[in-house]
């Protein structure tokens, strides 16, 4: 049967989900076949518009493989399982002659555990296990919660908590989920024929393509026990999440109480000598934590390493100990025992990995107001790990609106482990780079404008020129403001300043849940909407509501986070610009998200706003703007103001 032609394909799939064709989208499916045809790698831009979904599933979809998609964000992942994939195998079937099967997979605490629901959840002060539906009381949030949850258990076919609408707090959800070394597995399980998790693995299993998630694919590749099933072909979607994603999967936290939990978990299982001694451990290192200050260790203090060295062999003491006992006196043993020992590892495997040292690592404390010191350790890089776990034995295609940084993807390319394009050697994989442009005109549909006669912002203080910029903006967009800040201090600071100030409303993020937040600065043009880091990249709002985002300076990573500042010194000493490779790739691409939300659709237009004339002034500012859309660029204060009331006026002439 001869093969069908992709460009069919694809019309047929852009049909049926009442979408246009563009020519991006096209060259973008184009790369995708040929990368999967000869098992090589793509990084592919495809900015706002392009249809990008499309432009990797229905090579995908053709190949007849099975393929794996990774993406940062559940909105994408429940776009591609419940619209994209099932319009689009329905509308391949006739040329196919076959339905492609797909599913969604996520780690095991996604997924309602049927045992922690019935037996309920093994309590520290207390042997055995208690009933988590009447310790709360149902008149409470958690109460509420819980009862709700009893009875989705008993209608829902996934057990999956994104199904669950609304959703319950971290708390409730806590209570009736494990994580994958709290599972006793399905075998020695008494609902394992039932479980939600495991049959999301064997629906995974017999799929064509596997719907997953970025911190999925960290585990996967990290821990060395598979959890995806095999596959030819892997798509990470909104590559420019994965690095940090892989870093958190790959970061280790010890804090007072999480070793203080475990010691209760294990106490009632071990003999009492080993209690004691993980008890003794357990209260060394909350003294040397009491006495913590937040900063990047580059050194283990005495101190410290000793308290840690003492955890690392009472925790190790104490695995062996549970493992070899048993105790009938205990009520679902079974349970008690797993939740223990996970709790126990995770203490050993932090202790034992700072303990050990590794000049891969970097080690900081951390102090919260609220919960006091942590300590934590993350790997200085993840580009070996993702070459090496990433790159073998399967055909990789990174997309994103945001890969090319300072106009090239070797950037990118550098973090995920790989060499500068076309550069050959041995282990080294060989990767194409593709930017597929956007069907937006962006010279036409907006203006960056950077306020360059502003003062460079200091690290303290508030910023009166910036504020008065900002409500003079404000007025002239008559409100329609999306106000992206790099802390949630300034963002505040600027909210309460111009809330007295101007007659528009000010949103402010952690006022409301943000899908309100946006909802209602939708609703109403007037409105302003205030906030930090997940506003930069999670906003979606079309149409006039959206004509101006403001930032209120260049994003770069504060200069005492201790692992950006490791990493920009580590790059420095082996000869490279280490401002260039960290902190200014950091802001490159927040900036590159951030300005992503002006236009959302070919009608919408507006303006950028970047009140840090340092964009305009400093050597640095090229590659930045670079990175962004190609706007229409000024820095005459006054013309951007006569734009925007032009705009404002024209979206009130169309009634909006």
């Amino acid at each position: 049967m001869t093969k069908p032609f992709l460009p069919d394909l694809l019309h047929a799939a852009v049909s049926a989900v009442g979408g246009t064709e563009r020519p991006g989208q096209v060259a973008m499916a184009e790369a995708v076949a040929a990368a999967i045809d000869d098992s090589s790698h793509r990084l592919i831009q495809a900015g706002t518009g392009t249809g990008k979904s499309l432009g990797y599933l229905v090579p995908a979809l053709a190949h007849g493989e099975r393929v794996v998609v990774a993406t940062a964000t559940l909105a994408l992942q429940r776009q591609l399982v419940e619209r994209d994939l099932p319009r689009t195998v329905e509308a391949l079937h006739p040329q196919l002659r076959r339905r492609p099967q797909f599913a969604m997979l996520k780690g095991r605490s996604n997924y309602l555990c049927l045992h922690r629901l019935h037996e309920g959840a093994p309590q520290d002060e207390e042997e055995g296990l208690f009933d988590q539906f009447e310790a709360a009381t149902p008149t409470s949030k958690l109460g509420k919660d819980l009862l709700r949850l009893r009875d989705w258990a008993d209608e829902t076919e996934t057990g999956d908590r994104d199904d669950l609408t609304p959703g319950v707090s971290d708390k409730a959800w806590a209570q009736i989920s494990v994580s994958s070394r709290e599972c006793l597995s399905a075998t020695k399980c008494a609902y394992g024929a039932e479980c939600f998790a495991e049959a999301a693995r064997e629906r995974a299993k017999l799929a064509d393509v596997v719907v997953t998630n970025h911190a999925l694919l960290a585990i996967d590749a990290i821990e060395g026990a598979p959890v995806l099933p095999q596959h030819e072909v892997l798509i990470v979607d909104e590559a420019h999440e994965l690095v940090s994603r892989v870093t958190g999967v790959a970061t280790g936290e010890l804090t007072p109480g999480q070793v203080n939990r475990a010691v209760k978990r294990a106490a009632k299982l071990v003999d009492e000598k080993t209690a004691d001694s993980f008890q003794t451990a357990s209260e060394s290192f909350e003294r040397v934590m009491e006495l913590a200050l937040p900063g990047r260790l580059e050194e283990v203090p005495e101190d410290l390493g000793y308290a840690l060295m003492a955890l690392r062999d009472a925790a190790r003491s104490v695995i062996s100990a549970i493992g070899s006992t048993r105790d009938k006196s205990v009520h679902d043993e079974d349970a008690v025992r797993k939740q223990a020992l996970a709790a126990v590892e995770s203490v050993h495997s932090v202790a034992e990995r700072i303990s050990n040292g590794s000049e891969y690592d970097v080690v900081w404390y951390e102090r919260h107001d609220r919960f006091g010191a942590s300590l934590r350790v993350a790997p200085l890089s993840v580009s070996g790990l993702l070459r090496e776990k990433l790159f073998e034995d399967r055909s990789v295609v990174l997309t994103s609106a945001t890969l090319k940084l300072g106009g090239d993807f070797n950037g990118v390319a550098a973090s995920l482990g790989l060499s500068p394009e076309g550069v050959e050697g041995e282990d080294v994989p060989l990767w194409k780079g593709l930017d597929v442009g956007s069907p937006f005109d962006y010279p036409k549909q907006g203006i960056l404008y950077v306020a360059k006669h502003l003062a460079t912002p200091g690290r303290e203080g508030t910023r009166g020129d910036m504020i008065d910029e900002l409500a003079e903006l404000i007025e002239a967009a008559g409100g329609r403001t999306l106000g992206l800040f790099s802390s949630m201090r300034g963002a505040k600071a600027a909210a309460e300043e111009l809330r007295g100030r101007i007659d528009n409303p000010i949103l402010l993020q952690g006022e409301e849940t943000l899908g309100e937040l946006i909802k209602a600065f939708a609703a109403d043009a007037k409105t302003c909407l205030f906030g930090t880091l997940s506003l930069w990249q999670g906003v979606d709002v079309p149409g006039p509501s959206c004509q101006l985002v403001i930032m209120d300076r260049i994003p770069f990573p504060r200069p005492d986070d201790p692992l950006m500042s490791a990493r920009q010194k580590s790059v420095e000493e082996h000869g490279g610009n280490g401002f260039m490779a960290v902190a200014a790739t950091h802001a490159a691409l927040l900036m590159a998200q951030g300005a992503g939300r002006l236009v959302r659709a070919t009608g919408d237009r507006g303006v950028v706003a970047v009140l840090d004339p340092r964009l305009a002034t400093a050597r640095y500012g090229s590659f930045l703007r670079a990175t962004l859309p190609d706007f229409w660029y000024t820095t005459d204060r006054n013309q951007v103001r006569r734009s925007l009331a032009a705009i404002d006026a024209s979206a009130q002439a169309d009634g909006k």
